[in-house]
Order: structure tokens, then C-alpha cells, then sequence
């Protein structure tokens, strides 16, 4: 019988660029690789000699590439990943990053600081990757059944502290500000290199169990707000990874309650404007399931809202009504007199119940009480809310021309295109392309000729 051929190994040349990079030696590496994987709870036992074999070509199994990824991480101040160091072992781990709901915490800092870098490099299967409804329902069915990270704690980089904690969460407020009043197109690339360059080396750096839980629940909410700007900038399947790696960074804070609302008020939202309004209740019932306890009554309103925006995509109008009184009955027990709200829901009051209101009334074919809460969301949104605003006008102008009151109609959506004009906002720009189409029966009435050049005038300038 003839010898089977040997398979030639190619030398790891990313590993070795990195170990230079780090300063170690192969004995040193070996030693870093052993005492991080001792905090792991595995026995290895590598030397110089396993380094070579690496340097050679050789793929350590099981967890060891993750473990020298991280070795390497902490001795250079920042996240590497196993595709960095050359471990990945023939996966395409480009194609699917993003998209698990990792089981370990060391797992979920690896898969997000690769989304991140990977976002800064433009790598094209992110901008060009589609959403399938099942990658948003399987993370919600892990995060619902998934046990509590027993420990986040790290030692490995840079020491975090509060104050550190405190400056993620302090930029994502400005960021908020900002995206809000001028849209994700301007502050979208800010984001997402401010994740890649500096919060990733917070995740890889050390820190004590308390700041670490705090850390992590920073890093979700601006992780979700980087989903939420990738819906803005029309790209729907990196606003999914963003969301999936978002869920998984709350549960690492032990926030369930966060968790909660990354599922009723990012995923259900993207899965109703991917036309998939079945999902849309089931992410929305799973965050009232998964949060039970844990949600104060602004959360548990925003969730049982989510949950009547997908009743009244199916055209369930008595499922809708009762979701909708549920979220309406939780919002009046909020006492304004106690500040027992996180601050990622406090910005949901009664303008932004209305504007889900208006929503479903749109849906459900009653343009009456559409009408009725759109003018409710406009009156109470700040002039600095430009592009709810907007997308409240849309909402009022489409309900008016639902009742057949055209002019007037067509009058609110030039008064929403002028403020869309001050964005750069996918979504909105979508809004006022489905008003359009809505004008569609009209077209020969002289307010929508009037209308549609007046739209070609503006996008013209």
C-alpha cells in the first residue's frame, strides 16, 4: 500500500508577527498561555517547544486558540482574535461573525471586537449580508434559556476603573444627542471606531467583578445604538450582528431587563421592517418573559407596545388593543417623583408611546386614531427629536390621506421632507418613499403633482 503524502503546513505568520509585536518570547508566550487558561479552569501545560509547533503551522484543539488569543490580548492591551493569530482553523469566521450568542463571556469579547474590526475595515460581507428572521429569534431563545455569566472579573492589560465605565457611558449620550438631531450618516463612523479603538481595549483590559459588570452594560447600550445607526444607514444585516452581540454583552452585566429591551426595541423593530411581523411579538414576548422581575414599569410598557406594533402588522386588531392597554397601564404607574428608571428607557414617555400608537393604528386601517396619536407624539417630542419628528409628520400625513384629506396630507409631508433634509437618515428616507407610494392612487390631484416636484426640487439642491 502506498504511503499516504504528508500535508505540508504553512508557517503561521500572523502568530509570529503578533508574538514580535508583543515582545515575548516563545517561553514567556507558553507561560501567559497556561496561567490564562488556570483562570479557565484548564490544565495546559505548554512550553517553548508547543510555541515552535504553533509558529510551524500546528493547530492547537479545543479552547487553546481562544486562550492564546487572549494571552497574547492582554500582554498587547487590546482584543485578538483566533482569526488574528491564524487559529481559525479553515472557518470562515468572517461570513458568521457577529451572528452567535457566544456561551462564554471570553467568547462574546472575541466575536464583538471582530465585528467592530471588521466594521472599521469595510470587510463587504457586513454592508452586503442579509437578515434571515431565524439568526434574530435562535439568540432570543439562548439568551431566554442561558444560565448568569458566573464571572467577568479579568486580569490581563490596562486597569479599568469607574471613571472609565463612566466615559463610555457619557459618549453615548452625546452620541445619542447628536444621531438624533442630525441622523446615523453623520455619526455612525464615529461609533464604530471608538468601539474598535478604545472600548476594545477596555473589554481586554483588567478589572475587578463590580466595574466589570458595569463595563459590559456600557459597552451593550452603545454596541445596540451602532445597531440602531447601521438601520439608519440602510445596512439591516450589520444592525443584526450589532444587535445579537448587544444582547450578549447584557447578559454579561446580568441586566436582564436590558436584554429585554434589545429584543423588543431593536430586533422586533428590524424585524418589522423586514416584513416579519410574527417575529415581532415573539421577541417582544420573550423580553417580557426573560425580564420578568426585572423591568421597571417604562420597560414592561415599551415591551407590551413592541408587542401590539406585530399584532397589528398580522391585522389582529383584538390581540393589538390588549398589548396596547397593557403598555398604556404600565406607563401611568410610572411615578415621575422616583428616578427608579436605567437611562437607556427613560427616554420613552408618552410621546414615544403615541408614536408607536400611531403605528399600529396605521396598520390596523384606523386613520383617525392613527391621526390622534401622531399629533399626541409631535406635541410631546423636543425640536432637538428631529427625525421622530420627522418620521411623526409621516405618520400624520399618511393617517390624513388615509380619510382622503390629500392637500392637507401633502402638505405635513413637505413639512416632514424639510426636516428629513436635515438628515442623513435612511430610515427616514424610507418613511417619506412609503408616503409616496401611499400617494400613489392620487397622483393626478394637483396638491401631489405639486408634491412630488417639489420632493425632485429638494433632492436636486
Amino acid at each position: 500500500m502506498a504511503a499516504r503524502p504528508l500535508v505540508a503546513r504553512q508557517p503561521n505568520e500572523r502568530l509570529q508577527a503578533l508574538i514580535q509585536e508583543a515582545g515575548c518570547s516563545n517561553a514567556g508566550l507558553a507561560r501567559r498561555v497556561n496561567m490564562c487558561g488556570a483562570e479557565h479552569g484548564l490544565d495546559l501545560r505548554y512550553d517553548k517547544t508547543s510555541v515552535a509547533r504553533w509558529l510551524r503551522g500546528q493547530q492547537p484543539r479545543g479552547r487553546a486558540p481562544a486562550v492564546i488569543a487572549e494571552a497574547l490580548g492582554r500582554k498587547l492591551g487590546r482584543a485578538v482574535t483566533i482569526d488574528e493569530i491564524g487559529m481559525a482553523n479553515g472557518k470562515n469566521l468572517a461570513s458568521g461573525v457577529g451572528l452567535q450568542f457566544s456561551p462564554t463571556v471570553l467568547g462574546a469579547i472575541e466575536q464583538v471586537c471582530e465585528l467592530w474590526r471588521s466594521d472599521v475595515g469595510r470587510r463587504d460581507f457586513l454592508s452586503g449580508s442579509s437578515v434571515a428572521s431565524s439568526a434574530l429569534v435562535e439568540p432570543s431563545r439562548d439568551w431566554l434559556i442561558s444560565v448568569p455569566d458566573g464571572q467577568v472579573a479579568r486580569n490581563g492589560g490596562p486597569r479599568v476603573g469607574p471613571s472609565d465605565v463612566a466615559a463610555v457611558r457619557a459618549m453615548t449620550e452625546a452620541l445619542v444627542g447628536l444621531d438624533h438631531q442630525y441622523g446615523s450618516g453623520h455619526v455612525r463612523p464615529v461609533v464604530v471606531h471608538y468601539l474598535n479603538s478604545v472600548v476594545s481595549g477596555l473589554l481586554s483590559g483588567s478589572y475587578r467583578e463590580s466595574v466589570g459588570r458595569e463595563l459590559f452594560g456600557a459597552v451593550a447600550r452603545l454596541t445596540e445604538l451602532a445597531g440602531y445607526m447601521a438601520i439608519d444607514t440602510g445596512q439591516p444585516g450589520l444592525a443584526q450582528r450589532y444587535y445579537i452581540q448587544a444582547l450578549r454583552l447584557a447578559q454579561a452585566a446580568d441586566d436582564r431587563a436590558y436584554g429585554g429591551y434589545v429584543l423588543a426595541a431593536s430586533m422586533s423593530h428590524l424585524a418589522a421592517q423586514l416584513g416579519n411581523p410574527r417575529e415581532i411579538s415573539q421577541l417582544a414576548r420573550a423580553a417580557q418573559e426573560g425580564a420578568r422581575g426585572r423591568a421597571t414599569p417604562r420597560a414592561r410598557s415599551m415591551f407590551h407596545a413592541a408587542e401590539a406594533r406585530g399584532h397589528a402588522l398580522l391585522g389582529d386588531r383584538r390581540s393589538a388593543q390588549e398589548a396596547v392597554g397593557r403598555a398604556e397601564s404600565e406607563l401611568a404607574r410610572c411615578a415621575p417623583e422616583r428616578d427608579e428608571d436605567p437611562a437607556w428607557i427613560a427616554h420613552f414617555d408618552e410621546a414615544y408611546l403615541a408614536d408607536e400608537l400611531a403605528h399600529c393604528y396605521r396598520d390596523l386601517g384606523d386613520p383617525v386614531q392613527s391621526a390622534r396619536a401622531a399629533g399626541a407624539a409631535l406635541a410631546g417630542h423636543p425640536r432637538s427629536r428631529t427625525r421622530r419628528r420627522a418620521i411623526g409628520l409621516v405618520l400624520l400625513a399618511t393617517a390624513q390621506v388615509q380619510q382622503r384629506e390629500v392637500e392637507e396630507g401633502c402638505r405635513t409631508g413637505l413639512r416632514a421632507a424639510e426636516l428629513l433634509g436635515s438628515l442623513r437618515s435612511n430610515r427616514g428616507a424610507e418613511y417619506l418613499d412609503d408616503f409616496r407610494l401611499r400617494l400613489e392612487p392620487y397622483r393626478e390631484e394637483a396638491a401631489v403633482r405639486e408634491f412630488g416636484a417639489r420632493l425632485d426640487l429638494q433632492a436636486v439642491a
